[in-house]
């Protein structure tokens, strides 16, 4: 029996009737010749063969009565594989958005906490004949860097050696669990005390070693509007604060955008891919970092939707960027070892240049706040808060509708996931083509963009909460799309790459280049392989309260 962390259990916290709590992703294999091959039967014997080296697939919760401490893992004594992988076929008629539509479905639905916390459900007749492999594991288990070596597992080689030592545990009585609380209760003042002593010991070797004039300026970039102002001027920086128009509080967070509302629990779901010799191109040409052409790429699709949409705010939106706190020394790898920054999005430039150069400066500033606490201690942080309060606390915020009546503290979560380097195959005998990230969003952010690298391509996975971002899949085209425009203002000739799903999409539609969809734009027609989306008035204003209807449940 083991008890999860405060950073683990937390994902178990926010989970309301519209919120969940788990990560998916769609792993996309092409499909051999042999007529005999079953990809369902090959997979299910791939991950039974892989069952003890997979701890979480086996492994159950146990809350404590009353919400008074974290949940445990046991050992399912119930476990069976076949109550976890499923078999579904797309019809001929389908095509990327019949898939697109079946995984938004699959992730709408909350995962059985008597069970262990995951589904897999092998795809059949996905386009050009590859099939699919949807897999939905619970955010408490993993996070984006675990993952990714849950599919190395998974499609490794079987090892003849690998020794199954796993046994069924019995499910402890509510007495015994009670019992554990009080001790972990007893021990949580010390544990406080520690934590609180180590972040202000690192406060001041950080004073120290950096100066307090460093420091001050890290503080002068990091707090943002009219209270950085303030902070700005106390700390002696030249700047005025604006006494035309003194705020009664400070204006925090990103702005107001059609996505940060409060959820529905139905969700939208896109997938993409792009060439990552193109991002490395625009990397060389600009000394600038993947992560940072990614979140450019982001800022540049993001700028265009709203825009469309009639609802670009005048102040740049901010990122929540996931940051792994992975060394590699870690006892437990099936956990989450993550934290996260708060970076600008300069979706106020029109230059992609310009959005690249702000976005990499952006990043800098925002590790160097990340910098200023150590992260880990943090983390830690969280084991000291009651569940049954988080759990009543999120479920209040959804009743009424926070989100809806404050900007929201990041406008939506973009997430880089460094994905393995060299091809992968299931079983020796499908080769894996395209690893598709799915994560979670929450009341306030109704949008979140994660992207994983295999190999040679770069794979874009947006989910977002269908009355809020319906048309999600015009959002996931920019993002491809804004890597050309790129490359076009800083006269970068993008070498000629050719992967699947990128000059077209699966059903056999050509996609419309940016002139062409300038063209079509001006003659009143579009030549996307989606329907243009309805215009938008800005959030912030009572009148777009209905602006976007929800779309009918599928």
């Amino acid at each position: 029996m083991k008890q999860l962390t405060g950073l683990d259990a937390s994902f178990l916290h926010i989970e309301t009737g519209t919120a969940y709590g788990h990560v998916s992703s769609l792993s996309v294999y092409a499909t051999p010749d042999d007529p005999a091959f079953d990809p369902h039967a090959v997979f299910r014997a791939q991950l039974e063969s892989k069952l003890p080296a997979l701890e979480p697939f086996r492994r159950r919760l146990v809350e404590v009565p009353f919400g008074l401490d974290r949940p445990y893992w046991i050992n399912d004594p119930d476990f069976d594989i076949d109550r976890h992988i499923n078999h579904v076929a797309i019809p001929e008629v389908g095509g990327q958005d019949y898939v697109e539509d079946l995984i938004a479905r699959l992730i709408a639905k909350p995962m059985d906490r008597s069970r262990p916390l995951w589904e897999v459900y092998v795809i059949e007749g996905l386009p050009d004949g590859d099939f699919g492999v949807f897999t939905k594991v619970h955010h408490a288990t993993i996070d984006g860097a675990a993952g990714a070596e849950m599919l190395a597992t998974i499609l490794a080689p079987v090892d003849a050696d690998l020794v199954d030592d796993w046994k069924p545990e019995q499910e402890p009585s509510p007495s015994d669990l009670l019992a554990k609380t009080a001790v972990e209760l007893a021990r949580s003042p010390a544990k406080a005390i520690r934590l609180q002593v180590r972040a202000l010991s690192e406060l001041g070797r950080i004073t120290e070693s950096r100066g307090f004039e460093e420091l001050a300026n890290q503080i002068r970039r990091g707090v943002p509007g009219p209270a950085g102002a303030v902070v700005r001027r106390f700390l002696g920086d030249p700047r005025p604060v604006d006494q035309d128009k003194p705020p009664l509080l400070p204006s925090l967070g990103g702005p107001r955008t059609p996505f940060n509302a409060t959820i529905t629990g139905d969700r939208v779901f896109a997938y993409r891919s792009a060439p990552l010799e193109h991002i490395k191109q625009l990397k060389t040409a600009t000394g600038a970092t993947v992560n940072d052409v990614v979140m450019a790429v982001c800022s540049g699709a993001l700028r265009r939707y709203l825009l469309e949409h009639d609802a670009l705010p005048e102040r740049d939106l901010i990122a929540m960027v996931p940051v792994s706190l992975r060394t590699g020394e870690e006892t437990e790898k099936w956990s989450n070892r993550v934290s996260a920054i708060f970076a600008d999005l300069p979706t106020t430039l029109a230059e992609p240049a310009a959005r690249l150069a702000a976005v990499h400066q952006s990043m800098v500033d925002a590790k160097g706040q990340f910098d200023l606490m150590p992260a880990d201690a943090l983390t830690e942080m969280s084991d000291l808060a009651p569940p049954a309060l988080a759990t009543r606390a999120a479920r209040l915020a959804t009743r009424v509708r926070i989100a809806d009546r404050t900007n929201p503290p990041a406008n939506l979560v973009i997430s880089n996931v460094p994905g393995p380097r060299s091809p992968l195959d299931l079983a020796g005998q499908a080769r894996l083509k395209h690893y598709y990230p799915i994560s979670t969003i929450v009341d306030g952010q109704g949008l979140n963009v994660t992207v994983q690298s295999y190999v040679d391509v770069l794979d874009f996975g947006l989910v977002a909460c269908r009355s809020l971002v319906p048309d999600v899949g015009v959002l996931a085209d920019y993002c491809v799309e804004e890597i050309g425009l790129m490359a076009d203002a800083l006269g970068v000739t993008l070498s000629v790459a050719a992967i699947d799903g990128v000059a077209k999409k699966a059903t056999g539609k050509k996609r419309a280049t940016p002139k062409k969809r300038a063209r079509a734009k001006s003659k009143g027609t579009t030549s996307t392989s989606k329907k243009a989306a309805p215009k938008k008035k800005p959030a912030n204003k009572a009148a777009d309260k209905s602006v976007t209807k929800p779309a009918p449940a599928k």
